[in-house]
């Protein structure tokens, strides 16, 4: 994780990857809304970091668009000891957003990671060269914080986006905290709404008493700190979770992205801005250049309000954690592989029925077990996968009898193999185990709903998203005071 930086010392740019997280908005922000000229004036270097531990094991590149992914650190370390955030040394990411800017460069979709998201880490390289087994159902977080370092490890992260979403990421972005700062401010303020009053317990909630008003209910205008405030505020609304701020961090994306283009996009209202982003940031080297982050930053200019989206990745909680939820996920993942808008309405290519194509098993094989006390459960989905050409290589009870749910495990190098089997299980869970071989153990969903006739079990239209979640997204020209909570 070695990186070329623009200054040393405990006050110089080598500490900026360590500032927190809800800054990862600034450069989203950026990008969305076009901005690109301020970049002319830089002359120095752009903070880097190396590659050396992204995955060998990667998606192929599309030929459509662009997925950039976007990620924050919640330490105090470094300039941020004194505007919030965590209280540890070591590198956490509390923001993760993958944005899909398509082809056409006239739509964009950034899409939510929770933090608290359970999924499978990659193996992952440590600062001493050294790399980690894979994690399975781990904090999604937690991939920030493999080697336990300050500066984080964005590599880890990139690896688990790819892992999870089957996408090629392109570029990978770090920003600090006190950029974002400046940034609200350089604009003027930011329009938002809160949904309820706000106290200061509400943002330390190890307050013994409720403490003054920080925020009334209802529309207002905030920068700085007070921006920094709104966009950390998790308690006291909804049911106080993460999945409520990152609807509340999305209307603040969306406002300030219409708050920059009213402005008007040329050089006096930009370099404030540039100057705000360029210095949070620290970026892959495919980006480490003003030439690279102008041509990249210049090319969404045509992006408009409407057109900009702000979704969730399909999610369900498990106890206090959050479940990735499937099929809905990878449809979602498959439409942006596919370039096409969340509502499927593209102007060009398949329409939805044409692209519906029948599940082919050729060449995978896989074992498969009962997870229920339901008799012949192995038996009827082993003759559904040899019905789609897959080698059954044996069926048998498993151990566990109480699986609730439908489990698709595969081996090192084999997700592909493992997602075309799960699509003949809608809901299956998939995870990566270190043995070798996909292994489908079928839980009480498919003795309750078993999958359709071998005739006519198909995927899920393999380019359009899940249909309620272009409903469900938000617009950057939307209502500031919709949509602000959740629970």
């Amino acid at each position: 994780m070695a990186r070329r930086n623009r200054g040393t010392g405990p006050g110089g740019r080598g500490s900026r990857l360590r500032r927190t997280a809800v800054s990862a908005l600034s450069f989203l922000i950026l990008l969305v809304a076009g901005v690109g000229w301020g970049y002319l004036k830089l002359t120095g270097g752009i903070d880097t970091f190396s590659d050396d531990g992204v995955s060998g094991d990667r998606p192929p590149g599309t030929a459509g668009g662009q997925n950039v992914l976007v990620i924050g650190s919640d330490t105090r370390a470094g300039s941020n000891k004194g505007l919030g955030g965590g209280t540890g040394a070591v590198g956490r990411s509390d923001t993760v957003l993958l944005l899909h800017v398509y082809a056409d460069r006239k739509h964009a979709v950034a899409v939510s990671v929770p933090r608290d998201a359970m999924v499978d880490i990659p193996a992952c390289r440590k600062p001493d060269g050294s790399w980690t087994r894979p994690q399975h159902h781990s904090q999604f977080n937690g991939a920030f914080s493999v080697g336990e370092t300050a500066e984080g490890n964005p590599a880890c992260t990139q690896n688990t986006v790819e892992h999870l979403t089957g996408l090629r990421v392109d570029h990978t972005v770090v920003i600090d905290f006190a950029g974002f700062s400046a940034l609200t401010s350089a604009v003027g303020g930011v329009p938002v709404c809160l949904p309820e009053d706000v106290y200061q317990r509400d943002l330390n909630p190890k307050r013994p008493t409720r403490g003054s008003l920080v925020f009334a209910k209802g529309p207002q205008t905030v920068s700085g700190q007070r921006a920094l405030d709104y966009v950390r505020l998790r308690h006291g609304i909804g049911d106080g979770s993460d999945i409520g701020r990152i609807k509340r961090q999305q209307a603040f994306v969306a406002s300030l992205v219409k708050k920059i283009k009213s402005r008007g996009m040329n050089p006096t209202t930009l370099l404030p801005l540039a100057d705000a982003a360029t210095d949070a940031m620290t970026v892959d080297e495919g980006l480490g250049s003003a030439e690279k982050l102008l041509s990249f930053a210049l090319s969404m200019k045509n992006i408009d309000l409407h057109n900009t989206k702000f979704v969730t990745v399909p999610w369900r909680y498990e106890g206090e954690r959050v479940a990735v939820v499937e099929p809905d996920a990878d449809a979602l993942w498959a439409a942006l592989k596919a370039d096409r808008p969340l509502d499927g309405k593209a102007k060009s290519g398949p329409s939805p029925k044409a692209s519906q194509a029948p599940v082919r098993g050729a060449g995978i094989a896989v074992a498969v077990y009962n997870g229920t006390t339901v008799n012949g459960l192995a038996a009827r989905a082993a003759d559904l996968l040899r019905a789609h050409g897959f080698t059954v290589t044996g069926t048998a009870t498993a151990q566990d009898q109480s699986r609730t749910g439908t489990v698709v495990v595969y081996g090192p190098g084999q997700r592909e193999e493992a997602r075309t089997t799960a699509r003949l299980f809608p809901g299956a869970q998939l995870t990566e185990s270190g043995t070798a071989g996909v292994q489908v153990t079928v839980g009480q969903d498919y003795a309750d709903e078993p999958a359709p006739a071998p005739d006519n079990a198909t995927a899920a239209p393999a380019a359009n998203a899940p249909a309620n979640l272009a409903d469900q997204a938000r617009s950057a020209d939307d209502d500031p005071c919709e949509d602000l909570s959740y629970g």
